[in-house]
């Protein structure tokens, strides 16, 4: 109790954020409850969508390794934003055949450091989802990487771009950014699933649809507590990891 007392405010979030993840790996899960299961794509459209996914991954192990050689701060910010990708990811609601409804964690590192560095730690967070808790899959790494840690991450960094070009309050700006970039994440993956499995009458539209209802139930709500739960981090960061956060430019320098 004396050496967890001793350590400073950084640690003492970090020791948090392990605490978080040992309890989400003891809970039990469901084999069902996944991003998009293990073989439920066909062998085409798995690697079709590996493909599109690795320059942006390439791009990124260049951004990441050149970030951690430059700037050793980073590597706080860095591991915190993959273990919450990790956490509220692996929080998951049954939502329909082949999926589940889920908050995905990505806006927070794509506010901090962008799509292609989010990409990276996107898919090692989604390796260890489908060995670990069976939680996705190994053919459907592609897919999910996609929408989960590219499409997602996309839309966040583009809203936030905007909201401080608009000079919005931050805590708005990173709200909104993470909140839609969960919510782009389900549309890329309802057109996935669409796409691979049209429906017999309608075709990929009538599909798509089907998805997209069943999805937004429980996927609308999610996205707004994600987007508070951002807030709410990025908050903490302000307050606690000034330095951390003015050495990658989030913050200005004072």
């Amino acid at each position: 109790m004396d050496f967890i007392l001793k350590l400073n405010k950084i640690e003492k979030m970090i020791l948090g954020f392990s605490v978080v993840c040992a309890g989400v790996l003891s809970l039990p899960s469901s084999v069902n409850a996944m991003h998009i299961m293990e073989g439920y794509l066909p062998i085409g459209y798995s690697i079709a969508w590996g493909a599109v996914c690795l320059p942006f991954l390439v791009l990124g192990i260049v951004k990441l390794r050149k970030t951690i050689e430059e700037n050793k701060r980073a590597l706080i910010l860095l591991a915190m934003s993959g273990a919450f990708i990790f956490v509220i990811s692996s929080l998951k609601i049954p939502s329909a055949t082949g999926s589940c409804s889920h908050m995905t964690g990505t806006g927070l590192s794509a506010i901090l450091f962008g799509v292609t560095t989010t990409s990276v730690l996107g898919i090692i967070v989604l390796i260890f989802q489908a060995v670990l808790l069976a939680h996705g899959g190994l053919t459907t790494l592609g897919a999910n990487t996609f929408s989960m840690a590219i499409s997602g991450p996309a839309v966040a960094v583009l809203l936030f771009s905007i909201g401080k070009k608009l000079k919005l309050n931050r805590s708005v700006s990173v709200f909104i950014a993470a909140a839609a970039g969960d919510l782009f994440t389900y549309c890329v993956t309802s057109i996935q699933l669409a796409l691979a499995h049209p429906s017999q009458s309608g075709g990929v539209t009538a599909s798509l649809a089907k998805f997209l209802v069943v999805f937004a139930p429980t996927q609308v709500p999610l996205a707004i507590v994600e987007g508070l739960l951002t807030v709410l981090i990025v908050i903490g960061l302000e307050k606690y990891a000034k330095q951390e956060l003015t050495s990658i430019a989030f913050l200005e320098a004072k």
